[in-house]
């Protein structure tokens, strides 16, 4: 007889949320966990996420703050942000059975450490079996049902397409690959070149400009993912190019919104009002895993530049437009 599917996520922003009301309405059984006890007992009261306004949860969705609920689950989505997977992956691993997937839900790269998330969840928890979800989408467009299509990687290619058809619903739609470090680098190198796209839109630059900077951008995720192994076909697929193209031009990318607020003119410190951006950490890591591999990758370099306060917007886009001409590459 074949094991029902029952899924874990542990992280109640917005996307884990989102995640949780498409799952349960292609009728799998969902647990959604909650970081804080306050905050899991008002959404099981309400069945409203404040950081999901205006998305109601199915009344089958379990709403609790207990991780040691996962333990039951068939599949447990990490859908906490990229600095914080590593402290919820060290919670979950004494109750998440042996051998379960555990898929994470965001883009980058740790801190300190360099490693990809997927890294990350083989080394806290060697049990289980780490696997990861990319690709261009937005929480509130999931949550309303709206048709998205994601990446779901593994190792193991026949584990990815089993992965891909448990998570699938009506308007969800996971395509699988086994090329684990395209799928990550896709993620996370496009926050970063979000936020030079931002800055371009909040400086007024222009279409042209804006265009230059997305397939430039392009031409800097290939070349690192290339240098560490990453397929062709998966940075012009869905976690690459296709992400790239979304976070680079939606105001819902938190990381284009606060690039449009330095262009702007706001402060480092103030422009993400209080959402997560995530490129602002992955930024200086993937810049320093660029470096040591000898891969150019101009304009992620300068986004950090500017983020650490070393140079200005203007001094950026001066020394970027006045670089030695070379082939399109």
């Amino acid at each position: 007889m074949t094991q029902q599917t029952t899924i874990a996520i542990v992280g109640a922003g917005a996307w884990g949320t989102a995640l949780a009301k498409v799952l349960a309405a292609a009728q799998r059984p969902v647990t959604l966990i909650a970081r804080d006890d306050v905050i899991a007992a008002e959404i099981a009261r309400t069945r409203i996420n404040p950081k999901l306004a205006g998305v109601r949860l199915d009344d089958t969705i379990a709403v609790t703050s207990d991780i040691a609920q996962a333990a039951d689950a068939t599949i447990v989505l990490i859908a906490t942000p990229a600095q914080s997977l590593r402290s919820a992956v060290t919670a979950l691993a004494p109750h998440a059975a042996a051998g379960v997937p555990l898929v994470a839900c965001a883009k980058g790269i740790e801190h300190g450490t360099r490693k990809f998330m997927t890294e990350v969840i083989g080394e806290v928890a060697p049990n289980a079996r780490p696997a990861i979800l990319s690709g261009p989408s937005f929480a509130d467009d999931v949550a309303r049902g709206l048709p998205t299509a994601v990446t779901i990687a593994s190792r193991n290619e026949s584990e990815a397409a089993q992965l891909a058809q448990s998570l699938r619903a009506a308007a969800f739609r996971p395509y699988h690959t086994d090329d684990v470090k395209g799928v990550e680098i896709g993620g996370a190198a496009k926050n970063v070149l979000a936020i030079a796209a931002g800055i371009v839109a909040g400086k007024g630059l222009g279409d042209s400009a804006a265009a230059a900077l997305t397939t430039r951008g392009f031409a800097e995720l290939s070349r690192f993912g290339r240098a560490l192994g990453a397929r062709p076909e998966t940075l012009m697929g869905l976690s690459g190019l296709g992400d790239l193209i979304l976070s680079c031009s939606s105001a819902q990318s938190r990381n284009f919104a606060f690039g449009t607020a330095l262009g702007r003119g706001e402060a480092v410190a103030n422009a993400a009002h209080g959402k997560l951006a995530e490129g602002v950490f992955t930024a200086p890591v993937l810049v320093e895993m660029a470096r040591a591999g000898n891969v150019e990758m101009p304009i992620a370099t300068a986004v950090t530049a500017i983020l650490s306060g070393k140079i200005t917007l203007d001094e950026a886009i001066e020394s970027l437009l006045t670089r030695p001409l070379r082939a399109e590459t």
